[in-house]
């Protein structure tokens, strides 16, 4: 049985032919030994076909649809055009070997060419590999090098295919940083008020906080130089009057020793340093919140900004923590305790890191268990929204901690709470409804213009049509006073039926005029001129007759 290999170089698809291969007996060794001569390779196996791609895109677009198992039209066309036509119901008399067993799949469903990918196929491949540029003639050196090259970057560049705005290796390094700080600030803090205590002990009992704390030392400097003369500005940091006094008359009445002035220099220079590494902690966290309503806006709003946070980089990325279960997310941060408790035979932990979330404080001491389970749930199901949707919104991350609150209160109280899946149905219902509001915002702005100018054009048209109909309305108006002339003669015909026969009949035709002229205006959508020209003959024969039963 031939065996053909496919090879998917950088420059394009190759078909090799393996000749002797029964002769060799496919031994896997004997392959591998005579790979690296080219005399002895170059026997076996022999270049049939070469297709180039066309460009660097085109050999992009093919690289990753091998890299997906799929096969392109490309590829399909090279491979009928230069392999033996595969007969129906007849067993094929030669294979195709190929690197990757995924494709192959692919192309055995769809051209019934039979494929196979073993370790006697790839090394045959490396050996391809390896003297691909002696097989191809008109191969300049250095041109296949390059084209790997480029190849290699925009595969990877094309592979690594994320949103500038949801990368979480940020998120990943702002809370080890922000962990870090507090670490930094609470020893930092103490050595402030170890150091500053030698001179003013006192103050250490009267301002607990430590940012304020070294604020204060830094105003303060010398004890001895505060007086009364300070107290506003004192207020104004220590933010109560009161201590701003109490902090005045412990100076005057302090047992610190003197510092001299470099002292009280490094003092004040390390205690700004405090100052600015708090400020800039708040500055971190700020930044770390708006990144994470940014990359998970539903994990945030369930559990928080920095319990989030920690999970993600526990985990290594919002993918693979999409991708744990919620048994495992329940215990991330706690791997010391499981594996302990294993080898013990202990009781396993019950939570890790959502420890830290404020539903598990709020749970009872028998029901924790219980809250970090299912909180725990309803964090893998946030994550998994908010690392595969299309679009970020934190509506199910409201809807789910809604949920978590439902079931603390199911917990204390035993009020039932909702279904899962009602639940689920409203939060699609406010997404859609957000989407469409969203959507018929931005239409009205681009049609109101539109319309604006429709308007005009027609309050235009409008205006000439009102100066040519104003004759029509005066006509008409002459009609109107015709009908009246025709009630008042209606009632004289009455008394006077013999003297004036005639003028009734010329009132007639000043009445059908006017009449006509009126309907022809209410009826031109409807009717055609003719319709009214034998509505006005009927009406004048009626008349007619009428007056002749009067005379």
């Amino acid at each position: 049985m031939a065996l053909y290999l496919l090879y998917e170089a950088a420059s394009g698809y190759s078909l090799f032919l393996a000749h002797g291969i029964d002769e060799i007996g496919q031994n896997t060794d004997a392959v591998r030994s005579s790979v690296s001569d080219l005399n002895r390779f170059g026997k076996v196996v022999k270049l049939t076909a070469f297709h180039p791609f066309e460009s660097a895109l085109d050999a992009l677009n093919q690289c990753n649809s091998i890299s997906e198992g799929v096969m392109t039209d490309e590829l399909r066309n090279f491979l009928e055009i230069n392999l033996p036509k595969v007969k129906d119901g007849k067993k094929p008399k030669f294979s195709l070997g190929l690197a990757e067993p995924k494709i192959g799949s692919h192309i055995f469903e769809a051209t019934k060419i039979p494929c196979q990918s073993n370790d006697f196929v790839l090394e045959l491949i490396r050996g391809v590999r390896l003297h691909f540029d002696r097989f191809i003639k008109d191969l300049k050196p250095g041109d296949l090098e390059k084209a790997q090259l480029g190849l290699g970057h925009s595969y990877s560049r094309a592979k690594v295919k994320f949103n500038v705005n949801r990368v979480d290796n940020m998120v990943i390094q702002a809370i080890f940083l922000l962990d870090t700080l507090d670490k930094d600030v609470n020893s930092f803090s103490m050595r402030v008020r170890e150091w500053y205590s030698w001179h003013f002990p006192e103050l250490v009992k009267i301002v607990n906080d430590n940012y304020l704390y070294a604020k204060v030392s830094k105003f303060i400097e010398d004890k001895s130089t505060l007086s009364e003369d300070k107290l506003p500005e004192l207020t104004d940091i220590v933010g109560d009057e009161d201590k701003a006094k109490e902090i005045i008359e412990a100076a005057k009445a302090s047992m610190g020793q003197d510092l001299s002035p470099i002292d009280l220099i490094n003092v004040q220079q390390f205690a700004q340093r405090v100052m600015d590494l708090s400020e800039y902690r708040k500055r971190l966290y700020d930044y770390l919140v708006t990144k994470m309503n940014d990359i998970a806006p539903n994990l945030a709003s369930l559990i928080g900004e920095v319990v989030g946070a920690r999970l993600i980089s526990h985990a290594g990325s919002l993918t693979n923590l999409a991708k744990c279960p919620s048994s495992t997310l329940q215990i991330l941060g706690a791997e010391k305790a499981l594996f302990r408790a294993l080898k013990t035979r202990g009781n396993t932990p019950k939570y890790g890191l959502i420890f830290h979330s404020s539903f598990i404080g709020r749970a009872s001491a028998r029901n924790k268990g219980r809250m970090a389970r299912y909180l725990a749930n309803k964090c893998s199901i946030a994550s998994r929204i908010d690392c595969f949707a299309d679009s970020s919104t934190t509506v199910f991350g409201e809807k789910l901690r809604e949920q978590v609150e439902e079931r603390l209160d199911f917990y204390d109280k035993g009020v039932a709470p909702r279904k899962n899946i009602d639940v689920m149905k409203s939060a699609i219902e406010n997404t859609q409804s957000k989407d469409t509001e969203m959507e018929t915002e931005d239409v009205p702005s681009e049609a109101s213009g539109k319309k604006s100018k429709k308007k005009k054009s027609k309050a235009a048209a409008n205006g000439d049509d009102m100066a040519v109909d104003e004759p029509a309305e005066t006509t008409n108006g002459d009609a109107g006073e015709g009908k009246s002339e025709k009630k008042k003669k209606k009632d004289k015909r009455k008394l006077d039926q013999e003297d004036q026969p005639m003028e009734d009949v010329n009132n007639g035709h000043v009445e059908e005029d006017g009449a006509a002229k009126q309907k022809k205006k209410k009826k031109s959508k409807h009717e055609n001129g003719e319709d009214l020209q034998a509505a006005s003959d009927v009406k004048k024969k009626k008349k007619k007759s009428r007056s002749e039963d009067t005379d």
